[in-house]
């Protein structure tokens, strides 16, 4: 079980867009992402960031990945400070990359991609992450996967050819995944949580036998005995890794595959209370609706509502 890939895949994320542009001095360019994570990669020049929630705008030199955690309207330019009745709003849905590219000289150039949520994921890992995290070119390594990636994707958009824009797509992904590896590992070093936890390698154990069975009526001891501990140690440990208890966080998953199921099929709430592990749909609801804050109706409404129209990226 990759807890990682099965974590984003609960959470029902997917690429809506990804686009190369140019950056110059006279358009500063905004990305309307309220409902994304998203990044930036600058493959040429400097880009800044600006957002309402940052204090300072961020700086990315080239060869700098940006990952945005959490999804928010922002503005990138050439500069610290901007016009912003100069600012070209980035719409639309997919955009394609072009087979050939060659920017103007003077000109930043950056590869953006949006990966979209349906829905608000529950699981403690997206609430443990930083709106923005960083990784600065210079600070990698020639070795580094990142570099390499980057490397490749520069080489691909230099020199096209075919099965370029499959392998370009796909090389956004691997950044992506990198990105929010790296993003794990410091946040594990940084305070209890998600990550702390994992990196203990019995606290995983039992966290990765729940994502495998989510439904199965596991104990406390069931669970000690996965990560090899007594109940005592891995109450405590988990505790004190994760900032959680293993049963409130199972409860917290059920809840997270249960949005799944209500998003993408009409079961009843009976049949999707007993799949994630529940007893009956009234404990079900009960718990869902304090974890998500809607009843498990309200939620499946909702969502049939969001998926019923095309996603675009807009602003507010």
């Amino acid at each position: 079980m990759d807890l990682l890939t099965d974590i984003l895949h609960e959470a029902g994320l997917k690429r809506r867009l990804l686009d190369l542009r140019s950056l110059d001095a006279q358009t500063p360019l905004q990305f309307p992402c309220e409902k994304s994570m998203g990044l930036h990669v600058v493959t040429r020049g400097r880009a800044y960031i600006h957002s309402a929630s940052l204090r300072e705008p961020i700086a990315l030199e080239a060869g700098s990945v940006a990952l945005m955690a959490r999804g928010c309207t922002h503005v990138l330019s050439t500069s610290p400070n901007y016009d912003p009745a100069q600012v070209s709003s980035v719409t639309g849905d997919l955009a394609a990359i072009p087979l050939a590219y060659s920017p103007s000289p003077g000109t930043s150039t950056l590869i953006s991609g949006a990966y979209q949520f349906w829905h608000d994921p529950v699981h403690a890992l997206f609430r443990e992450i930083p709106a923005w995290f960083v990784l600065d070119g210079q600070s990698l390594s020639k070795f580094h996967p990142l570099t390499l990636t980057i490397g490749l994707l520069e080489e691909e958009l230099s020199k096209p050819s075919m099965g370029g824009q499959t392998i370009i797509y796909g090389l956004l992904d691997v950044i992506f995944t990198y990105l929010v590896r790296e993003m794990v590992d410091q946040q594990g070093h940084a305070r209890a949580g998600w990550s702390q936890g994992i990196a203990d390698l019995q606290i995983r154990k039992a966290v990765t036998v729940m994502h495998e069975y989510p439904a199965q009526g596991w104990t406390l001891e069931e669970l000690a005995k996965h990560a090899g501990l007594s109940r005592t140690l891995l109450a405590e440990r988990f505790r004190r890794t994760m900032g959680d208890t293993p049963l409130s966080y199972l409860r917290t998953l059920r809840v997270q595959k249960a949005m799944t199921l209500l998003s993408e099929a009409d079961h009843t709430l009976e049949h999707v209370a007993r799949a994630v592990g529940f007893s009956d749909a009234f404990s079900f609801s009960k718990v869902f609706k304090k974890i998500v804050g809607q009843s498990p109706s309200d939620f499946r409404r909702q969502a049939k509502l969001d998926q019923a129209s095309p996603w675009k990226m807009r602003a507010g």
